[in-house]
């Protein structure tokens, strides 16, 4: 203990020398001048490299240290959250990363298989404190070992999972245990699905796989950013903690609601309108639909001229329908083809009637009258409103908005379940199932950026006009030192002699030093170096295509479990969900040990879904606390959940209040202390959670009301995300397979 101590207290020592010159550096770059763009790209790398550094010896607060290799061939090695080296000409490392290949026989060995190991070490601290050592001979013939070394390891992971709830997840870097880690380092190519039930790790599993691949392949993700995908706003603070103390912050979450850039969904759908717009029919329908809106006159329209009408007929303008669909191009991208095919039958009209000659011979008109007709023509507010009228140029939300409106090329009884959930078109009305529905309908669209180019390349005309300026007046300022010898030039250089208009306009330009993250943020077409999803079951088929489209390589990490598929437009099973993008090019793993729910409480659980499939395993739990659930019969179900909250042992730990969405209100003004809300304040000792926002989540104690309200597979999610203590008060008989004394 006194050894391990004082290896903490040095290492502490050498992690503040770190963070010192880190911020030095920061600093420094800060306090530099920066008047060229160079300059400024050399501070703000700076800055941005010692800032990362930073943030990952900051995450050194969180444990600096726990565990310790020692190798039968002499070689002793301290494993971290992060790698610090010695500051010595070697730059020996002090503590190794948990991920670098050396770590993995922390996770990995046994006594059976040691991998050249002769003891491992668990160190337990608390506030840079060594509190608890726990060793285990895995060399089977050690004079030292007692046989007790399993025993000494799995209560580093009991005492872990005893321990009491925060309302945020913490890094499981000291107890991933051996199934778990061959997961984490697995190939990041390719699409690999970690199914498991409740409490089995998944969701750590998923995060430590992002941190690990991030260290693996910091080229290239760090380039390409990795998306962590949640559930819900809870979710994603829940987890928000567990990379940054693990040293990674280059990382983007959000919820499937948040995927389209510049809408925030906070509608909310009904259950048929969010399956139906869930439904990959839905793609079908909108190309349909958008087909549509490139219409035909009926029967012709008459465009105003000052040298006569021009008649736009039906087969002129399906002529130049069929031109611009034939370049396949997205609706605002073919746009322009359907305008000049159309501005060139007009210009072909008007020359006719203008230029015929009454005799037969040929037109009269040459190619530059021929011109400037079209010219005319091109510029001309009715020509443009006709070309409006039947091929308009459309953003993905007024499409979207309009087609909920008023729905098409769908079953009736679909049609009708959209159009009596439709709140649009304000655009705080989104809904989570419309935001695949606006990608599918940016997709269909394009970005037709001409306008955009335009105003750019004009802006940079100005700077280059700009730039010459400054060096015009460099050159009227030069020196006349040798205006009596014109035959010689002047020994010294000025600005003018060094560079031209087009280069110095260059170096002002400013450069997008946000992550990579940042940006992918912003960006509705950005190509993720990979892409995590926790509780990928809920998905939607139109969410998946979403998620294809972020990741072009089909490089992610699937995380769900089937059983818990509660979403209405949730594809539940893996292969629905996958193999129209992918075929059956993908790898499922399972985990089934259950860290987290006691085996008391599992056995209430599991007779939930074993009612649908009598064949139902649940995970196999590793822990038993002796407490039974408990069920309480009650009219008044607000005043009977106080008092069951107030019995509630006090403690450092959460207790969760999950109900229906009906009971909500209610028990909030019975629990005026409890946080609740679409993002909850987690770290309060209570919280009240519609059954939704549980999902992924997990307290020292859960109440569940009413569980006659819920839906087979919400039950069974509220019902498992205690890891201590479950109650449930009720005031309507208990759902058939829920059995408690």
């Amino acid at each position: 203990m006194r050894r391990e101590q004082e290896f903490i207290d040095l290492l502490r020592v050498r992690l503040s020398a770190l963070e010192t010159d880190a911020q030095a550096s920061v600093d420094s770059a800060l306090a530099q001048w920066a008047g060229t763009a160079q300059a400024r790209l050399e501070r703000d790398v700076v800055v941005a490299e010692q800032s990362g550094l930073l943030a990952a010896f900051g995450s050194g607060e969180h444990g600096l240290c726990f565990g310790r290799l020692s190798f039968r061939d002499g070689a002793d090695h301290h494993i971290g959250r992060i790698g610090i080296r010695r500051d010595d000409p070697e730059r020996t490392p002090l503590v190794v990363d948990w991920r670098a290949e050396i770590a993995r026989p922390f996770y990995l060995a046994t006594g059976h298989r040691p991998m050249g190991l002769r003891r491992r070490r668990h160190i337990t601290t608390e506030r840079n404190r060594v509190t608890a050592l726990h060793d285990e001979i895995l060399d089977l013939d050690d004079a030292e070992r007692t046989g007790h070394e399993g025993a000494d390891a799995d209560a580093v992971l009991l005492s872990a999972l005893d321990a009491a709830r925060t309302g945020r997840m913490h890094d499981i870097v000291q107890t991933i245990q051996a199934d778990q880690d061959r997961i984490i380092r697995a190939p990041h190519r390719g699409v690999l699905v970690v199914e498991g039930g409740p409490g089995t790790g998944k969701t750590a599993v998923a995060l430590h796989r992002a941190a690990y691949l991030l260290y693996a392949h910091r080229e290239l993700l760090a380039r390409r950013a990795v998306l962590i995908v949640g559930p819900n706003p809870a979710f994603l603070g829940y987890i928000g903690q567990v990379l940054p103390s693990l040293g990674e912050t280059g990382v983007l979450l959000a919820t499937p609601g948040e995927l389209f850039p510049g809408v925030i969904a906070t509608g909310a759908d009904t259950p048929a309108a969010a399956a139906v717009k869930g439904g990959a029919a839905m793609a079908d329908a909108l190309a349909a639909a958008l087909r549509e809106r490139q219409s035909l006159p009926e029967p012709a329209l008459v465009i105003p001229h000052e040298d006569g009408e021009l008649v736009l007929d039906r087969e002129t303008a399906r002529a130049a329908r069929d031109d611009a669909r034939a370049t396949r191009l997205p609706h605002n991208l073919a746009r322009p083809h359907f305008a000049f095919a159309v501005i060139d039958a007009l210009t072909e009209q008007l020359v006719d009637r203008i230029g015929a000659d009454p005799f037969g011979g040929p037109n009269l008109l040459g190619p530059d009258d021929q011109a400037l007709l079209g010219k005319a023509i091109a510029t001309s507010p009715a020509v443009h409103a006709a070309i409006d009228e039947l091929w308009p140029q459309l953003t993905p939300e007024g499409f979207l908005a309009d087609y909920l409106a008023e729905p098409s090329y769908l079953p009736e009884a679909d049609a009708a379940a959209i159009r009596r959930a439709s709140r649009h078109p304000r655009a705080e009305a989104w809904t989570p199932a419309d935001v695949p529905l606006l990608d599918e309908a940016a997709e269909l669209l394009g970005q037709d950026d001409s306008a955009r180019r335009a105003a750019e390349e004009a802006r940079r005309q100005e700077e280059i006009a700009y730039a010459q300026g400054v060096l015009d007046l460099s050159y009227g300022s030069r020196s006349h030192e040798f205006a009596d010898r014109e035959d010689e030039d002047s020994e010294h250089l000025a600005a003018h002699d060094l560079i031209d208009a087009e280069r110095l306009a260059d170096r002002q330009e400013e450069i997008d030093h946000r992550s990579a993250a940042e940006r992918a943020a912003g960006d509705r077409t950005w190509a993720f170096g990979h892409v995590i999803v926790d509780e990928a079951q809920e998905l939607s088929p139109m969410a998946w295509r979403l998620l294809m489209r972020r990741c072009p390589t089909r490089s992610m990490t699937l995380v769900g479990d089937p059983a818990q598929t509660s979403e209405p437009g949730g594809c539940g099973s893996w292969s629905t969900a996958l193999t129209p993008h992918l075929g059956g090019r993908w790898e499922r793993v399972v985990l089934d040990v259950n860290y987290r729910t006691p085996a008391e409480i599992m056995d209430v659980a599991a007779g939930v879904p074993r009612v649908a499939d009598p064949g139902f395993a649940p995970p196999r739990s590793v822990r038993s606390t002796g407490v039974r659930p408990w069920a309480e019969h009650a009219e008044d179900l607000p005043a009977a959940v106080a008092a069951a909250v107030r019995r509630e042992p006090a403690g450092p730990g959460r207790l969760a209040v999950i109900a229906p969405a009906e009971q909500l209100d209610a028990l909030a003004a019975a629990l005026p202390g409890a946080s609740s809300g679409p993002a909850p304040d987690l770290t309060n000792p209570v919280v009240l959670l519609a059954p939704a926002q549980a999902k992924g989540l997990e307290f020292d104690s859960v109440l569940v009301v009413e569980p006659a309200g819920f839906g087979a597979s919400e039950l069974y999610v509220a019902l498992t995300r205690a890891t201590q203590r479950l109650g449930v008060v009720h005031s309507r008989p208990l759902p058939q397979g829920l059995r408690l004394p």
